[in-house]
């Protein structure tokens, strides 16, 4: 696998903290690095999934017949009123 170079620049406390981090980690800042910036990856492909998959034809239908049965005839919940004005 071929690796790419990039010059990356950070804040001098950012920087200050990765390498005391990736220290206590016993790893290499490159190594940390990379590994963050997997991690992140990973958590935006899982929300990016989460949503498309609940933003799916017909799920706004799919929500809003649900709100219209749920308890449309019922007064608020003490605590639950909207505050006037």
């Amino acid at each position: 696998m071929k690796k790419s170079n990039f010059a990356l620049r950070l804040q001098p406390s950012l920087m200050a903290e990765l390498r005391r981090l990736a220290e206590q980690e016993d790893t290499s800042l490159n190594q940390f690095i990379n590994v963050a910036v997997a991690e992140k990856l990973s958590a935006m492909r899982t929300a990016e999934a989460f949503f498309d998959q609940r933003s799916s034809p017909g799920a706004r239908q799919r929500a809003l017949a649900l709100l219209e049965k749920t308890g449309s005839d019922e007064s608020p919940r003490a605590g639950d009123e909207i505050p006037p004005g």
